[in-house]
């Protein structure tokens, strides 16, 4: 305590705040044996970092924490050497430069993402590295012998076809083996993988895949989702007519559907028993492209590197998911979203990765948690909306199911709220450690996280992970603790991106992430990190959408809705719900003499459905008088935003950017009403 703050004589010595009790606690014997606790006696002895505290993990992890932040290139090299990272050529330094875009991290070094994911094939030949079960819950297991197999037999085809390193590989695939065997594939070969997943429309899937002029089409004729069977042969044809880049497609007939004319055959380019080759490349080469939601125009193209994401990966799945060889690591994904990419990199700790494809609530809202009996799941990883579907829906997951091998239920996509927390801890077991994470496909990892060795706080992320110096900064650039801030982070992290796709001069990647505090990365939540150093998120503090735990752009719903004759305008909004729920109303400005009928309602949800995603499709529909814009003509969303979540319009938005402060007042009255406070 600074001196300014001690009391006077005269005043009575206020006692500190009683902290409530932590849900969970870890037992000594779990924290000792936690890879965290055994990295950091060892790196304590090997690279000078603060020794394990016997007795207190908070203070153990708080000074190691501080460390991976305060001496990068200590903690980054001994997380190299601690996870046996194999470079073919040695780095000239760990971080060459550190500024922020930009930083320079094992300039010199060459490595391959797809040999450290495969490399437990050797020692583990027969074990399964793949689980996968769709809507029937069948698991069918691909050993790391033959994924080995099949990436090296499909990566010798793409050679032949004449994909060299850099080219770019996509897909348009569901959660099934064949998409992380073209992931691997494509990464031995040093190309660059992009994907979709197939309940994107052909509009949404063009918007991203055009940007990067792909090479090579993996696409399946289906999928299955709801209990239905989709065909996409028509989306694919459209893919295949608007992408000229293509030199080949390849047919993955997941619903048993023969390949359109000149499109290989999925099985005819893996049946070959050959031994992958891997390319060594720079660190810094890039491994994949994801995109960002598109909330602004196109959806940014965010490219990361090999080196960048093999590091950050192993030290997210081994030190804070705590991940191992005998572990089965479940995460509710699709390959649109980055917790994908994160999911098959768990091949990284040489966990068994299980791979689920089909809808969360089919046939019911306890689906996943089959799931995770029927393969014996140990970490498993949701969104935190459908553990407050369960919640709402009184599913019983620890009564009625076996979930004894569950140690870790892992959550992200939203904040989890309490009432989340309190019904794993109810529903599941007492005695399991609750991972609330939160990061962003910017950096495809967390920036704040789980830790196997710290207790769980309601409502609360355990801590901010190793190597992200993450703050929570005041407008004016000052750190705050316990009170709301923007999550900034300090210092660069290898995964952060090396550049966005077509990008000139950086700028869109600039204006991304460091317009409002050069140098420093913003994110775009609202968090508060508390004095014990648990951090709570708060949602967006941009106008990004992020539904069922995916994050989504207004700009593939507005080009859907816009092209029909009876929407003039339209404005989408996600608004974080204190419950845990999320509302997504979707306001239209409607043409000259269209009415806002049920009819319309049911085309336009329709034409989202089919051009967009289901997802994308708003809770409600409400026609308003017009759509506000600034000065410039940029549809204003987070103001509105705002209002709808009760803030004044004077402190919203400022009035002298608005082209009419009129319709800003009709969100106002808006809000007023649903929450039952109507002006006299």
């Amino acid at each position: 305590m600074s001196r300014a703050a001690e009391p006077s004589s005269n005043e009575p010595v206020q006692p500190e705040p009683v902290q409530p009790e932590p849900l969970w606690r870890p037992g000594p014997e779990r924290v000792e044996a936690a890879q965290v606790t055994r990295f950091q006696t060892w790196a304590a002895d090997k690279f000078g970092a603060p020794a394990v505290v016997h007795g207190d993990a908070l203070a153990s992890y708080r000074a190691l924490h501080g460390w991976s932040v305060g001496e990068p290139e200590r903690f980054w090299t001994a997380v190299v050497d601690w996870f046996d990272v194999r470079f073919t050529s040695p780095y000239e330094a760990v971080l060459a430069d550190a500024s922020m875009p930009g930083a320079r991290w094992f300039p010199g070094a060459t490595l391959n993402y797809a040999e450290h994911a495969l490399r437990h094939a050797g020692s583990r030949p027969d074990e399964p590295a793949l689980i996968h079960l769709d809507e029937r819950h069948e698991p069918a297991e691909t050993s790391w012998a033959e994924l080995r197999r099949q990436v090296g037999s499909l990566a010798a085809e793409l050679r032949r076809l004449g994909v060299r390193p850099g080219d770019r590989v996509s897909g348009y695939l569901p959660n099934v083996p064949q998409a992380a065997t073209a992931l691997l594939a494509t990464a031995a070969v040093g190309a660059v993988w992009t994907s979709c997943a197939p309940d994107f429309g052909a509009r949404s899937v063009l918007d991203r895949f055009q940007q990067v002029e792909p090479v090579v089409l993996f696409a399946v004729d289906g999928y299955r989702y709801g209990g239905k069977e989709h065909d996409r042969a028509d989306t694919v044809a459209e893919l295949r007519a608007e992408l000229p880049s293509l030199r080949a497609v390849v047919h993955v007939p997941l619903l048993g559907s023969a390949a359109p004319e000149g499109a290989l055959e999925w099985a005819d380019l893996t049946g070959a028993d050959t031994e992958p080759v891997f390319e060594q490349v720079p660190f810094d080469h890039p491994l994949w492209v994801l995109y960002s939601s598109g909330t602004t125009g196109l959806p940014k193209a965010i490219v990361q590197s090999q080196g960048g994401i093999l590091l950050e990966h192993l030290k997210q799945t081994g030190l804070h998911l705590d991940l191992g060889t005998t572990d089965r690591f479940f995460w509710y994904t699709s390959t649109g979203w980055m917790m994908w990419n994160f999911l098959v990199g768990g091949l990284l700790a040489g966990t068994t990765a299980v791979l689920y494809d089909g809808s969360p609530g089919y046939p019911d809202i306890g689906a996943q948690w089959r799931v995770a009996e029927r393969t014996g799941v140990t970490v498993f990883g949701t969104s935190a909306a459908y553990v407050v579907a369960c919640r709402k829906s009184d599913v019983h997951p620890g009564r009625d199911l076996d979930l004894s091998r569950v140690r870790c239920v892992a959550t992200t996509g939203s904040p989890l709220p309490p009432d989340g927390f309190r019904w794993i801890h109810d529903e599941v077991a007492e005695d399991l450690w609750l991972a609330s994470v939160s990061g962003g496909t910017d950096v495809c990892s967390c920036f704040v996280g789980g830790v196997p060795t710290l207790p769980v706080h309601i409502g609360e992320i355990q801590a901010p992970c190793l190597g992200s110096d993450v703050q929570a900064w005041d407008v004016n650039g000052k750190p705050v603790v316990d009170e709301v801030g923007e999550l900034v982070v300090t210092n660069p992290m290898p995964s952060m991106p090396i550049r966005f796709w077509n990008d000139p001069g950086d700028q869109r990647y600039k204006e991304s992430y460091f317009e409002m505090f050069p140098g420093v990365w913003r994110h775009g939540d609202w968090i508060t990190v508390t004095s014990r150093g648990t951090v709570v998120v708060h949602g967006r503090s941009d106008s990004t959408l992020n539904r069922q735990g995916v994050r989504m752009g207004s700009a593939d719903i507005y080009e859907a809705v816009e092209r029909l004759p009876q929407v003039h305008e339209s404005l989408v909004i996600g608004i974080e719900q204190a419950d845990g729920g999320y509302w997504m109303p979707l306001f239209v400005h409607l043409a000259p003499g269209a009415e806002l009928d049920d009819a319309l309602r049911e085309t336009i949800k329709r034409t989202i459905r089919d051009e967009v995603s289901p997802r994308h499709v708003p809770d409600e529909i409400i026609a308003v008088p017009g759509v506000p814009h600034t000065l410039t003509g940029k549809r204003i969303e987070v103001p509105v935003k705002k209002l709808l979540q009760g803030t004044p319009l004077a402190e919203a938005v400022n009035p002298g950017s608005v082209d009419d402060l009129g319709l800003l007042r009709f969100f106002e009255g808006l809000a007023r009403e649903r929450a039952g406070d109507q002006p006299e």
